[in-house]
Parts: structure tokens; sequence; C-alpha cells
């Protein structure tokens, strides 16, 4: 067993931080939580705080990203000059894809995911569809990409879903996949599933959750196919959606129906389905994602680097709907940065301020996206959960005389000092106990844009 004295901690159902807490963790678990009486001791009176670990700062419960592309990270800083949007991006990132091989993937992985640990992230959903090799040629083994991706967050001591991702149609009226695009393709939804069903990740941080990339990208009579999968295996369902204008304007073109009335005439949407984005939702895309409980990922760095748009976050969560946080491209990997832009976008998009409390945003940074990636028994400081605990200093430049709530509108990641993950230390005094992270980044980066 292993005692841990937090200044502050964040425990569940609290609007803010409690004063010394005594937490209690063994075999990977939260055996107790006790905030301590004004004497220092615990109020039965006994002196167990001897041997504790002293957590100075705020102890948060482990953080979740919902929503990465672990290549993307290699265009960070590359892909910001001049003019352009989403889909001229989408060529530069297209490029990287064609130098990545199962090895140069686990290595560029395992960085970004240990960057992930160094911010408080203790579990990523992976939206993974980088199958096949060049040309569309399964490697010898059809989920090498998939193993390169649980091992690295083995790796990097963090947890994974590996949303595996159906990707057949490279538009909404069924265009062939052509260049770069065919390594994601498995011909068709059955071929995908029977791939998918092959491969079981290795380790118990690990878990297989399914994905269907977008309706550009799955046809609209096969949809049902990966929710059906999804829905067999009691797993995790990811997908993009309305993300910018234009899908939605294909999609009326060709269906006759937005991309979440489309979802929703196929079954997709659910308890059990997270959309990522939804930036661009009509009211009635808002009642259908609200009645059906479907969740939504929010990216607001993403969002705002690929001039995508600020959705209507208030709106939704006010309608029902669960929200999630991501990183996705990853031009930053800061779950503070993500936190805060979901209230300072509602600010900009309605020139009013006060939409979120600090404690929906934790939620939204902890519980719901460890929840949309299966991991119901993770993201709270709460005896029988899982031990993730996440130390973040209230002394540093960005924190020093700010409330311990206020960390969500003033610290970054740099801020982050201790992060346990399953009851074991990954990160002390703000660095990565195995993995060297800028070195690692510098040179699996350089791997594969030279």
């Amino acid at each position: 067993m292993t005692r841990w004295l937090a200044e502050y901690a964040w425990l569940p159902e609290q609007a803010e931080p409690t004063p010394d807490v005594l937490i209690e963790t063994a075999e990977g678990r939260i055996s107790a939580v006790t905030p301590l009486a004004p004497s220092g001791r615990p109020d039965a009176g006994v002196d167990v705080l001897a041997d504790a670990v002293r957590l100075p700062g705020l102890t948060l419960p482990g953080l979740a990203n919902a929503h990465s592309h672990a290549f993307h990270r290699a265009l960070r800083g590359r892909t910001h000059g001049g003019r352009g949007d989403f889909w001229s991006w989408r060529e530069q990132m297209y490029a990287v894809t064609t130098r990545l091989d199962p090895d140069s993937y686990l290595a560029l992985a395992r960085a970004v995911y240990a960057e992930m640990a160094l911010a408080g992230i203790t579990c990523v959903g992976e939206f993974h569809y980088l199958h096949h090799g060049p040309g569309g040629t399964p490697y010898d083994d059809p989920n090498a990409m998939s193993a390169a991706l649980v091992e690295a967050a083995a790796h990097a001591g963090i947890r994974l879903t590996l949303l595996d991702t159906c990707y057949l149609t490279a538009s909404v009226d069924g265009q062939p996949l052509a260049g770069p695009q065919r390594r994601f393709g498995d011909g068709d939804a059955l071929r995908w599933a029977d791939r998918v069903a092959a491969f079981t990740p290795d380790g118990a941080h690990a878990r297989l959750g399914a994905a269907i990339h977008s309706v550009r990208a799955v046809p609209a009579e096969q949809l049902a196919t990966v929710a059906g999968w999804a829905d067999r295996r009691d797993a995790p369902l990811h997908v993009h959606l309305s993300e910018q204008p234009a899908e939605n304007d294909a999609c009326r073109a060709v269906h006759g129906r937005t991309p979440t009335g489309l979802l929703a005439d196929h079954g997709v949407l659910g308890r059990s389905t997270t959309a990522v984005h939804a930036t661009h939702p009509t009211s009635a895309d808002l009642n259908l994602l609200g009645e059906s409980r479907t969740g939504v990922c929010l990216c607001p760095t993403t969002e705002r680097d690929l001039a995508d748009g600020i959705g209507p976050a208030r709106r939704m969560a006010d309608a029902g709907v669960p929200l999630s946080l991501g990183s996705d491209s990853h031009a930053v990997i800061d779950p503070f940065e993500e936190a805060r832009a979901v209230e300072l976008d509602e600010r900009l998009r309605t020139r009013r301020r006060g939409h979120f409390t600090p404690a929906e945003l934790l939620t939204a940074a902890s519980a719901a996206g460890h929840a949309a990636l299966g991991w119901t028994d993770a993201g709270r400081i709460a005896a029988g959960d899982r031990a993730d605990l996440v130390t973040v200093r209230l002394d540093s430049v960005r924190t020093a005389g700010v409330t311990p709530a206020g960390v969500w509108f003033a610290a970054s990641a740099p801020d982050v000092t201790q992060v346990v993950v399953d009851g074991r230390v990954l990160v002390r005094d703000g660095q990565h106990l195995t993995v060297d992270v800028p070195q690692e980044l510098a040179t699996s980066i350089a791997e594969v844009t030279r």
C-alpha cells in the first residue's frame, strides 16, 4: 500500500478542490480517500501520515485524451505558414503517411504518448486508420501498425483504447481511395471487421474499440456493419462528425440528410458512441445527439489551428451530450489548454462569459473522457477507481497566487510535476522516468519528415 498526502485534491462531485486529503492506493487501485480533520490527522485519530508521500500543489484524477492521431505530431510547427484550410493541410498530412512503417510508427507514437504523460494524460484514444503498407498492400501481419501503437503506449506507460477505424472511400459519393489513402482501406466493412476481430491487444493497458472515419469514408449501407461490430463487443465507437461545412453540404447533396441524421438512420448514435468535433450541427442534429446520449469529443486547439470553426459546446451540454476532450492533431498537447478553450471559445462565439464551471471542465478532461474510451473505472479520485493521480504546481510563474480551482484558466502542461498511472509513478519532478521525450520526439520526427 502507498499513502499519498495531497495538499489539495479534486474529489468527485466537488465544486472546488479539498485541502489536505489522504489517498491510499494498493494493487493499482485507490483503496481509501480521507479528507483530514483540521488537526491534520484522519478523523479516527490514528497517525498514518508518517510514511505518506507528500504531493504539494493540486492533485487531479488522471486526464484522458479521447482523440489522437499520433502521427500528426510530426506536423507541429511545419504546416502553419501561408494560407489554406483543413483540406490543404490534409495533403501535407498525407505526405507523412507515406513514410511510416511499423518500426518508425512505434518510435514516433512512443514519444508522443510519453509527451502526453508529461501533460497529465493517463489514457489516450487512438483514432487509427493507417493500417497497411504503401499502396494499400497489407503487411505480413495485417495488424502490425495496430500492434506498434499498443507497444508504444506500454513503453510510454499510459493506457490506450485503439479505435480501429473503418476508412473505405474518399468522398461521400463513394469515390475510391487514391494515393496515400490506399493505406487506410480494407475494401469493405466486412473485411475491416474480419481484420480487426483477428487482433487482440497485448497487455492489460490496452483495449480495442472501433471508429467510422466519417460519412465521407464509409458508405451509408456499410455504417451499420461497423456499429454492429462495436455493439456486439460492448466496445466504444467513435466517428468524425460535421468537422467542416463542406462535409455537411456533400452529405445533404448525396443523401438528403445531415451527417448526424445519416448516422441516426443507420443506428450509429448511442451511449457508446462519441462524435468527434461536431462543430457544425443543426438544431435538429443537437436534438438527435442529446436524445441518444451520444457523446462529443471537442478538440479546440486543432479546430482553431485548422480554421474549422467553434462548435456550440454549451448547447450540446444542455441537450444532454457528454463532453470529452482530445488533442487530435497535436498542434498542442496540453489538456489545460483544451479545457479552458471550451469556455473561452464559447465566450468568443457568444460574447458572454461564464458558460462552464471549473468542475465541468475537469469532468470533460477526466471522467467523461475515460468513459468515452471504455474505462469507466478511471478519472475520479474515489475508492475503487484506478490509482491515477496528476499533481499540478501552484507555485510556478503561471500558477503562483492562483486559487486551486483556477488551474484550468492558468496552468499549462509544464506545471504537471508528478503522474501516477495504475499506482505506478510515471512522471516525477516533471520528468518522464523511462523516456527521453524531447530527444525521442526529435529523432522520430526527423525519420519521417526528411
